[in-house]
């Protein structure tokens, strides 16, 4: 079997081609000349080709038996450039604040150690601040369907190398909606997992008590497999949580906005595939539930008025205090916010929150799970470019309250427009639904 003739590199195809001959080293020969060719502006930085096949021949070397222990055996995946790859500087999309890691990132470590091989580091928003992926000095993220159009960001390199068929899996992260947005914009499946689940040890902070290690993949299969070797406690990583699953039962009942809480900023075809998404669910038996949704919007503008923006501050001030001119004008705009932030509103900020998140767990007690649009619009580069701000506000408006009010999040491809840019979903509910959010979705298909 060559590797030209294979389908596609999700997990069970790159298994199966491996049991009838095919070898690490052929992948990587195979797929070597795609990763050169970047006219999307997916890659900061990619190993050589040295220490790829220094990777593979590894594999090769193990016996059988070594091999079958290995669940990702020869599975190629990305690495977004603000999670550490010892191989690779990491950046965060700012040449100033480049750094070479002694060791790779908790998460990181674990997929190598099941057996995958990480390509390279991964375009993003500089600093992770951002969820439409034209704010790199790298160049703008383009759609992996439309390069007219954003890719969606923070994590917007990880989800086109994954749309592309570069790479099997990439990892992201998730803040605001960096694992999800660009999820729906390139038609893939996007794990939010539950905070804390996957370890951020070796990860640049964004905001350190919301961020999560997010997961791009094909499909709802390959993103099980890979979150279950991602997730794991690590004592080491003070935010790490060793998180119970929820025990799992069908769903029967699924929560969404009220239609006049539901927001697609004139993108009326967006509206309509929403309502299909419904009428599938309904078609499969499942009960829709319209739900207030104010409370998760109250929550969702905290993120960028309220004082989390002093966490972004916190990494960011050392470096614009010292060298402004070295992050993007809209990065310091947004984060230099925090500095007429005081002690008394962070904390006026936290009780605000936990009230919304009593309010929000008892709406979501009401259903299994809710359901939103993962966004709203979509934009060109151009839109995005003329008017960064704003857009890029209304891409969180389904988003910004998840990490906030401590939930697990899964995005899903849930249909396309007449111009072939594809919808997508989310389904989410408490921390700890990680597994559920996962099988709910497989079983109970969409069309994409």
């Amino acid at each position: 079997m060559t590797v030209l003739s294979l389908p596609d590199l999700k997990i069970s195809t790159l298994q199966a081609a491996y049991q009838q001959g095919l070898t690490p080293e052929r992948l990587l020969e195979a797929l070597l000349p795609l990763f050169n060719q970047d006219e999307h502006h997916i890659w900061i930085s990619r190993l050589s080709e040295d220490a790829l096949m220094g990777y593979a021949k590894r594999l090769s070397s193990l016996s059988s038996q070594q091999r079958q222990q290995l669940p990702l055996y020869g599975v190629p995946f990305a690495i977004k450039d603000n999670i550490d790859l010892v191989d690779l500087p990491t950046t965060a999309a700012c040449p100033a604040f480049a750094y070479q890691p002694q060791q790779s990132a908790f998460v990181v470590q674990r997929l190598i150690d099941a057996g995958a091989i990480p390509i390279g580091k991964t375009n993003l928003d500089q600093f992770a601040t951002g969820l439409n992926g034209t704010r790199s000095p790298y160049g703008a993220c383009k759609n992996s369907i439309d390069p007219r159009y954003i890719s969606g960001g923070s994590s917007a390199g990880s989800a086109v190398a994954v749309a592309l068929g570069l790479v099997s899996f990439s990892l992201g992260t998730d803040t605001a909606g960096s694992g999800r947005v660009p999820a729906m914009f390139n038609r893939l499946v996007g794990v939010k997992p539950s905070y804390g689940l996957l370890s951020n040890r070796g990860v640049v902070p964004a905001c350190r008590t919301l961020d999560c290690v997010s997961i791009f993949t094909q499909d709802c299969v390959d993103a099980e497999n890979v979150l279950a070797v991602s997730a794991a406690y690590d004592q080491a990583e003070p935010f790490s949580r060793s998180i119970t699953p929820l025990p799992f039962k069908k769903l029967t009942k699924l929560g969404i906005p009220r239609a006049t809480q539901l927001e697609f900023f004139g993108q009326d075809e967006y509206a309509t595939l929403f309502k299909q998404a419904l009428s599938q669910f309904k078609a499969q038996g499942v009960q829709v539930v319209e739900l207030d949704f104010s409370d998760f919007l109250e929550a969702a503008q905290a993120l960028y008025k309220g004082s989390w923006v002093a966490e972004r501050y916190h990494v960011v001030a050392p470096l614009m205090n010292a060298q402004p001119d070295a992050v993007l004008p809209v990065i310091r705009s947004i984060v230099s916010a925090a500095s007429s932030m005081s002690a008394e509103q962070a904390f006026t900020d936290r009780y605000q929150m936990a009230a919304l998140k009593r309010r929000t767990d008892e709406i979501l007690a009401q259903v299994d799970c809710l359901m939103t649009p993962t966004a709203g619009a979509i934009y060109t580069l151009e839109e995005m470019l003329a008017n960064p701000i704003e857009l890029n506000s209304r891409l969180g408006y389904y988003t910004n309250f998840m990490n906030l009010l401590d939930y697990a999040a899964l995005a899903i491809p849930a249909g396309t427009r007449a111009d072939g840019l594809p919808f997508g979903v989310t389904l989410f509910s408490h921390a700890g639904s990680d597994q559920n959010l996962l099988k709910w979705a497989q079983q109970h298909p969409l069309e994409a």
